[in-house]
This record gives structure tokens, C-alpha cells and sequence, in this order.
């Protein structure tokens, strides 16, 4: 009977804060990212005109809590194959060994290994960007908005084509080596 009444108590103490732990990390964290509602834009400049393409598939976890920017922590795996230009011969250029290699390559990965909490609304968020198995330092800042009950993410970096490899170098003349990419990630909210 003691030991029916403790275990009676102890539920009713514990399944109260099971509860309140499970809504903060539900409200804190938004996971995976919604793929329809997000977008990963490259732009490089070609004779100094700029070429939009879109990566049109790619997938990740961003956990994130307002209350706690630096504990925030994103990993984003982009499928290179699916960069689109717009054009089926440009994206298939793209996929040879000179350019993205997505046979030996496929993806592009970032992962953050520290957050740093800016103005409000804005992190900056540092991590391991790999293309073509290399890997690069950096930070790219961020600002974080509230979308209904999900949270989106903004940013953009600038890539060096040279740093990773990705380009054929008979195309230096003509093609600028910086890569502008522009990202909006949306979590999958609640």
C-alpha cells in the first residue's frame, strides 16, 4: 500500500514536469526544415550578369530557442544533382567532375559547431561548410523571424568556387570565383 502511494505521488509530481519539459522543447525547437515552404538560391555573376540557380532538393534539423540563440544548432545537407539552372545542358555541366563531381560528391553539408546571439532577431551562426570534400570554416549571419508556428531563418554567404574546386579554370575569364548564397529555411513548426 506504501508503496502504491509513493508511486501514485511520484507520477503525479513527475507527469507535470514531463509535461512542461515536453511543451518547451516542442515550443523551443523546430526541427526539420519544411522544404516547400524554404529555398537555397546560388548566384554567380557570368560576364558580370548575374545567373540565378536553386538547389530543389535538400534537408536538415535547425533547433532553435529564443529564450537561448547560442544553444541553437543547424545541420543542412544539400543534394548537389539538384542544382537547377534552368536549363536540363547547364545542369548537367554542372554535375561533371570539374564542376560540382555529384557522382563522388553528392552532397554539400554545413553543420554549426557554435551560435553567437546578435541584435534581436539575428545570430550568427558558425560552422563546417563541405563541398566537393572540402571543408571551410565560416559564419554566416542570420536573421530569425516567427512564422506562425514555425520559425524561418535568413541568411546568405559567399562561397569561393576556387576554394572548393568547382569549376572547369577555362571558364575563370568568365565566370566570377565568388558565389553568392542566399538561404531561407523554414522549420516544420508544431
Amino acid at each position: 500500500m506504501i508503496r502504491t502511494s509513493i508511486l501514485r505521488t511520484s507520477i503525479q509530481w513527475a507527469l507535470p514536469i514531463a509535461c512542461a519539459t515536453l511543451a518547451l522543447v516542442a515550443q523551443a525547437a523546430d526541427g526539420d526544415i519544411n522544404l516547400p515552404k524554404s529555398s537555397i538560391v546560388a548566384t554567380i555573376r557570368q560576364e558580370n550578369v548575374p545567373v540565378e540557380a536553386t538547389f530543389k532538393s535538400f534537408s536538415g534539423t535547425i533547433v532553435y530557442d529564443a529564450a537561448k540563440p547560442a544553444a541553437t544548432s543547424a545541420a543542412v545537407t544539400i543534394e548537389v544533382s539538384s542544382l537547377d539552372m534552368g536549363d536540363e545542358s547547364y545542369n548537367a555541366e554542372v554535375r561533371k567532375a570539374a564542376w560540382f563531381d555529384s557522382s563522388h560528391f553528392p552532397q554539400a553539408t554545413f553543420r554549426s559547431t557554435a551560435v553567437k546571439a546578435g541584435a534581436a532577431g539575428h545570430i550568427d551562426a558558425t560552422g563546417i561548410l563541405t563541398i566537393k570534400g572540402k571543408m571551410q570554416t565560416v559564419t554566416v549571419p542570420i536573421s530569425v523571424q516567427r512564422v506562425g508556428d514555425a520559425t524561418s531563418f535568413d541568411g546568405s554567404l559567399e562561397v569561393s568556387r576556387k576554394v572548393f574546386g568547382i569549376g572547369d579554370p577555362s571558364w575563370d575569364d568568365v565566370l566570377d570565383d565568388k558565389v553568392q548564397v542566399r538561404f531561407h529555411l523554414q522549420g516544420a513548426g508544431s
